[in-house]
């Protein structure tokens, strides 16, 4: 599904300080920005405010979509994250249980007032207040009783530096004195609609001291069909299949996602994703902002913060994804999947001589990004993308990740990086070979 651009004149620069839950051709569409152009985006908490906001239909709170001029269906667009600035000041996180009764399917997604339901009133998506703190405060806005979806069943409040560089989480005290404050330490903006989470006051895990490594969870394109923001990747959107309520997909329709929601901590400042254009102008998004994340988020959650994220658009013309491929910052590449030195080339070289071979030609890495709905199936579908995307057999791609690459979970259930050197004709072939040596340079001693 597509549609025509918009003919409002393309901006060098468009700031965007309003959000949305659900990601697709349905949204209202911001700029467009030219090609080469700039997106600033202020972006607010992502996951839990959202999930204990039952108005929001998704997981999480992300930015209206922006058109990029140029960027047609089959094309990609380059998102060069250029500034990475948190916003908050504390945050609050843990893991989760649904409260049963209290959604349909999925509570994520479609939640209920339970009270209303059963007297006959609207009940789907309620309208809620805060009425004081923790997990009781969160009341319908018609019946007053309380419905938050999600139970929190160990969780912590984390307070960060004035430099954003260290994390410690604290007492219940501190944390219930946070709580009544809750907005102005999460930072949420004029035009969020979530609860902010730290009114919670949760502290079960007190004293432990972390560092802060800013990453943004989700960053790209919206789908070519309507999707709840948290669900647009191919595990958790794996319980949009057959759900009971409105956003309800089959199996070839969640192929219709762009896997933007990867949580992946390399997607930070200094990092390029390529994301693939399944809606003309291709609908630039982002939010889903954490202070941290370990790999695998084996919590399901993390520290989840409001930002100031500044991306560069480039407009790749022919380059067809299913998914992402993500260029990291140098030093978050596996090891093995570190561009080569001239003197490891020159050895590599004479031993390929003396064993009567002739060594390929330069290669340089590349990640491709995949989903499913548990890992091995996320690492299958990394593993056909790269396969498809370079003209490689899918035993080929398995060959080159294990002893040139590497495959890295970016979250549990379901989605991975697939690290591997590609040869730098195929690169040139899809026309990234430029922005790879901009980011690696150019392959020496070749």
């Amino acid at each position: 599904m597509t549609t025509a651009l918009s003919t409002t004149l393309a901006q060098d620069h468009v700031h965007v300080d309003r959000y949305t839950d659900i990601v697709g051709p349905s949204n209202e569409m911001l700029g467009p920005v030219k090609d080469g152009g700039r997106i600033e985006y202020l972006t607010v908490p992502g996951c839990w405010g959202p999930m204990i906001t039952p108005s929001i239909r998704s997981g999480h709170e992300v930015t209206l979509p922006v058109l990029v001029e140029g960027a047609r269906v089959g094309d990609a667009v380059a998102l060069h994250v250029e500034t990475l600035e948190q916003t908050s000041r504390a945050t609050t996180s843990g893991t989760h249980v649904g409260v049963e009764g209290r959604f349909i399917s999925d509570p994520f997604v479609a939640n209920i007032c339970p009270t209303c339901r059963d007297a006959g009133r609207h009940f789907l998506y309620p309208d809620t207040y805060l009425d004081g703190i923790g997990e009781s405060a969160v009341k319908c806005s018609t019946c007053h009783s309380e419905i938050i979806p999600f139970h929190m069943v160990e969780g912590y409040t984390m307070v960060f530096d004035e430099a954003k560089e260290i994390g410690v989480t604290v007492a219940r005290d501190r944390a219930e004195e946070l709580a009544r404050d809750a907005r102005e330490w999460v930072a949420l903006t004029e035009h969020s609609t979530q609860h902010p989470i730290v009114a919670l006051g949760k502290a079960d895990l007190v004293g432990t001291m972390t560092r802060c490594r800013i990453s943004v969870g989700n960053l790209g394109s919206i789908p070519a069909i309507d999707m709840p923001s948290s669900h647009n990747c191919g595990d958790f959107g794996a319980f949009l299949v057959g759900a009971q309520h409105e956003f309800g997909v089959t199996e070839e329709q969640l192929e219709l996602r762009t896997d933007v929601h990867m949580d992946i901590d390399s997607v930070r400042q200094g990092s390029v994703v390529i994301v693939p254009v399944k809606f003309d102008g291709a609908g630039i998004y982002a939010g889903d902002v954490h202070a941290m994340i370990g790999d695998g988020e084996i919590a399901v959650h993390t520290t989840d913060i409001g930002a100031r994220l500044v991306v560069r658009v480039e407009v790749v013309k022919g380059l067809e994804l299913d998914g992402p491929l993500l260029l990291p910052p140098a030093e978050d590449l596996p090891f093995l999947a570190r561009p080569f030195t001239a003197t490891e080339v020159a050895r590599a070289k004479a031993l390929a001589e003396a064993n009567s071979t002739r060594l390929e030609g330069p290669v340089l890495p590349v990640q491709v990004l995949g989903s499913g709905a548990f890992i091995n199936a996320a690492v299958d579908n990394a593993v056909s993308r790269a396969a498809r995307l370079f003209g490689m057999t899918v035993d080929e791609v398995k060959n080159r990740s294990t002893i040139s690459g590497a495959v890295d979970i970016g979250r549990l259930p379901g989605f991975v990086q697939l690290s591997l050197l590609v040869p730098r004709d195929r690169l040139e072939a899809k026309g990234i070979l430029r922005l790879v040596e901009a980011q690696y340079g150019t392959a020496a001693g070749w």
